[in-house]
């Protein structure tokens, strides 16, 4: 069975993955807990390859690289591959810089068999990408009852719609509402 790929984000009820600045996420603080951690951990349990642009990857790096605790343990052992033409080096543990097409490479890691699924965490430009070109088979959006007013769009503007079918929805504590849906074809214009 070929792989699936999996984009992880939280977002805001107005649709931004961060604020006004480059990881401004204090409204994480809304939505994280007990709850939210648990699915974290569970979700790990799927992940085999995290995936990453260049911006969430140096973010991501400068957290966990000196974080402790279970989450930590997972994202700093995890297989992870960073897209980007201008990083010098991915020096984060077991990460793979690829200079080429993300789209190109994304198509060669989702054919190879049994290897587990890749994830997509943050990086919405890549996920942006990767919609578009219908390599994605679930998208997953924690839903903080937070409406920032400005701050970058985890959807970009796109020149098709993408039609995505409803998987379920789990209540992650009061903060945070997981969302769930499969892409199912790109609307014609």
């Amino acid at each position: 069975m070929p792989r699936r790929l999996l984009l992880w984000d939280v977002v805001t009820l107005d649709g931004y993955f961060e604020g006004r600045e480059k990881w401004d996420l204090a409204f994480h603080e809304t939505a994280w807990g007990p709850e939210l951690e648990a699915f974290s951990l569970e979700q790990a349990e799927e992940v085999r390859v995290l995936l990453f642009g260049r911006v969430t990857y140096e973010g991501m790096a400068a957290y966990w690289a000196n974080a402790e605790g279970p989450i930590a343990d997972f994202m700093n052992g995890v297989p992870k591959v960073v897209f980007s033409r201008t990083l010098a080096e991915a020096d984060w543990a077991n990460t793979r810089l690829v200079r080429s097409e993300a789209v190109d490479e994304v198509r060669r890691l989702k054919a190879i068999e049994g290897e587990g699924d890749l994830f997509v965490f943050g990086s919405a430009d890549l996920c942006d990408s990767l919609l578009g070109a219908g390599l994605v088979d679930e998208v997953r959006l924690g839903l903080v009852p937070v409406v920032l007013g400005h701050g970058t769009p985890f959807f970009k503007p796109r020149p098709t719609p993408v039609t995505l079918e409803h998987l379920g929805t789990r209540q992650l504590g009061p903060g945070c509402t997981l969302l769930r849906y499969r892409p199912v074809a790109a609307d014609p214009v």
